[in-house]
């Protein structure tokens, strides 16, 4: 299984070395490391690391507090393909999905995040969502005025953007792991400006539009 190990640890050289070695001893295979964020002596990092299924969580998660002035954040399942760059391989699909432009969207960020699902919205009506979303999914009142991360009652960790061209607001959602960083929301707010700039984009929403519609009348 992949899963996703974030931690903040001391900024200092040899700290990332005492992680990779205890996950190591624990029977992970990391692929990959991304720093999110430096600052006052301490860093946060993002590990992906490939575990066999028998491999409990709990022993990772223990073998990382034994480790001095490593706190974990979070420790949750991934499907995104490390060492790659997912999204620019997204965004080239985007450019010739057509129609399907706004769906191919939806349907990748939960990989592109490590999430688990996400949705498209109007006037608080359901647009279009992911495989993974609930079916009573409840949709806030107010879109914010920039992509905003935050966490709701019971712990679901959202990332709620306004694409205000189209008239529409996304959610993107993660139940397992640590709130979203304002390094992951800067990431997608970057990927939604280029999705906007496609010719594409408006003929895809405009024509999801009208299916939900049609769909609605029937």
């Amino acid at each position: 299984m992949l899963l996703r190990v974030r931690v903040a640890l001391p900024d200092r050289p040899g700290s990332l070395a005492q992680v990779t070695k205890v996950l190591g001893v624990a029977g992970a295979d990391i692929t990959q490391v991304t720093v999110l964020d430096r600052g006052a002596g301490q860093a946060v990092d993002d590990i992906t690391v490939f575990c066999p299924d028998s491999t409990p969580r709990q022993a990772l998660l223990k073998s990382l507090q034994s480790v001095e002035g490593v706190t974990v954040e979070g420790i949750w399942t991934t499907r995104e393909a490390p060492g790659t760059y997912p999204e620019l391989e997204i965004l080239k699909y985007i450019t010739t999905a057509g129609d399907r432009a706004l769906t191919t969207l939806v349907d990748s960020l939960p990989v592109l995040f490590s999430a688990d699902w996400a949705a498209t919205a109007a006037d608080r009506r359901l647009v279009y969502a992911s495989w993974r979303a609930p079916h009573d999914l409840a949709i806030p009142d107010e879109v914010p005025a920039r992509p905003t991360a935050v966490t709701r009652d019971g712990g679901l960790h959202l990332i709620h953007a306004p694409l205000p061209p189209l008239a529409l607001s996304l959610l993107l959602a993660r139940s397992e792991g640590p709130a979203f960083h304002r390094i992951e929301v800067h990431r997608l707010t970057r990927i939604l400006e280029i999705f906007l700039s496609l010719p594409a984009t408006e003929r895809s929403v405009a024509r999801q539009l009208r299916k939900e519609g049609r769909q609605a009348h029937e």
